[in-house]
């Protein structure tokens, strides 16, 4: 059993100029506060792939399952040959919008439930509920300043920076 981790932002945005920036390729160089680079793979009508290294140097690549036009998708995402954590965006509103991620972490996934639950509670979800913050202000940031947002912008982060 996996526990997801989520957080949400509300945007004074409509859904089309969210959709506009979260689908195209190489966002996160634009928009992510721990992002080194953002490398596109593919990026066609039908198969959405890329690679975030992040100031760390740690690199995941991120392979996209569920395309849902304007709406939102689904991802994996992980180190090349290693397991991967399931994303899911998803954009509700119309003319105002919130734009919400949702992970459900791989690691420690395959310790005894107690375990799994304690290091849950204690470790993954307050540090992942930190990133997906800074992500999501990250967007806010860029569709009000029209520019890059600045790397560790909403501070840094103990597994990214």
């Amino acid at each position: 059993m996996i526990l997801p981790v989520s957080n949400s932002i509300d945007l004074d945005f409509d859904r089309q100029s969210v959709w506009k920036i979260i689908s195209e390729p190489g966002n996160l160089n634009k928009v992510h506060p721990f992002c080194k680079s953002n490398k596109v793979v593919n990026w066609d009508k039908d198969n959405h792939e890329d690679i975030l290294e992040y100031l760390n140097g740690v690199t995941l690549h991120r392979k996209f399952d569920k395309w849902d036009e304007g709406k939102g998708y689904e991802l994996n995402i992980g180190r090349e040959n290693g397991r991967k954590s399931k994303v899911i965006w998803k954009i509700t509103g119309e003319k105002k919008s919130k734009l919400k991620i949702t992970v459900y972490p791989h690691v420690f996934s395959n310790r005894s439930r107690i375990i799994y639950f304690i290091i849950h509670a204690l470790f993954i979800n307050p540090g992942l509920k930190k990133y997906l913050s800074s992500v999501l202000r990250g967007y806010k940031w860029y569709l009000e300043n029209k520019q890059p947002v600045p790397r560790n912008q909403f501070g840094s982060h103990k597994w990214f920076s």
